[in-house]
């Protein structure tokens, strides 16, 4: 019997790939296993809505065809559920994509779904907003407001704002409780780490686990400008955490105080908050299709 497949694709996403996605579909994808429909999201957030309704209606594969702010619309209403996710990234960033070893060809990622390896992946619940690779609060929730309002996709314009930026940015004071234990600290981001990834193949949280039951909660201090090449480049060295200026918690539920609105990046969206933060852990939530 053939799985019912489909595909959600975000038709303004990243850089452009996923107008071939058509065409690819009914190149690459094995018909003898699966029976696909296609989908386009209309705008912000509708692939929650119409992953839900997918399940409703018994779909075995979600496909996420977009950057990570258009799969982790889908990760909102696949987890916990029996559904099974796949993606082909075509984003700008695709972190969660490479921490899945996923492919940013779209003939290479519809060549994984054919293959149908599933693993469950933990999601995390953040004041009941769910995502499932990387969040964000300081000078990376203001890069992700910025970048918000910047046309243009990529690496250069998203580096171009934290070079404007960091200068005059001022590290601010947070105050945590990482599982039981009470943190404060003054730190320029901390990111709340599902995966290793931020995106554009950069890694902030180098031994976080998609599927350990926790989170890896990265605080950075900033360093001074003359040093900020050298911090930055450990990020596509794979060990960042080695940094001076970088301490890591492993956790499964974190608060952050906060008595005034934050910003969050959460998975490249900007959000803010009036309340304290909350992250949990939920174990195993997410069925995934992986290389």
């Amino acid at each position: 019997m053939k799985d019912k497949i489909l595909f959600i694709v975000n038709p303004i996403s990243g850089v452009g790939k996923q107008k071939k996605i058509e065409k690819a579909v009914e190149k690459y994808l094995d018909k003898n296993k699966f029976d696909y429909n296609i989908s386009y999201t209309a705008y912000p957030h509708h692939a929650t809505a119409i992953a839900i309704a997918s399940v409703i209606r018994d779909y075995d594969i979600i496909v996420a065809v977009g950057g990570d702010g258009s799969i982790n619309d889908c990760v909102k209403g696949l987890f916990s559920t029996d559904a099974t996710m796949a993606i082909i990234p075509t984003g700008s960033g695709n972190g969660l994509a490479r921490c899945l070893n996923i492919p940013l060809s779209i003939k290479d990622a519809i060549e994984i779904i054919n293959n149908r390896k599933i693993i469950e992946i933990d999601t995390i619940n953040l004041n009941n907003t769910i995502y499932a690779s990387i969040a964000g609060i300081g000078f990376d929730a203001l890069i992700a407001k910025e970048f918000s309002k910047v046309h243009t996709r990529g690496f250069q314009p998203y580096l171009k704002l934290v070079l404007q930026y960091y200068p005059t940015y001022t590290q601010k004071y947070y105050k945590l409780e990482i599982d039981d234990k009470i943190i404060e600290t003054q730190a320029l981001f901390i990111s709340f780490a599902n995966s290793t990834q931020f995106g554009f193949d950069t890694e902030v949280a180098p031994h976080a686990e998609l599927n350990d039951g926790l989170l890896d909660v990265v605080v950075v201090k900033k360093p001074p400008l003359p040093l900020l090449p050298w911090t930055a480049q450990l990020l596509f060295f794979k060990n960042f955490d080695m940094s001076i200026y970088v301490d890591t918690y492993k956790a499964k539920k974190v608060k952050v105080f906060n008595e005034e609105s934050i910003g969050v990046n959460i998975d490249g969206e900007y959000m803010e908050f009036n309340e304290d933060l909350e992250f949990e852990v939920i174990p195993s939530s997410l069925k995934v299709i992986v290389k």
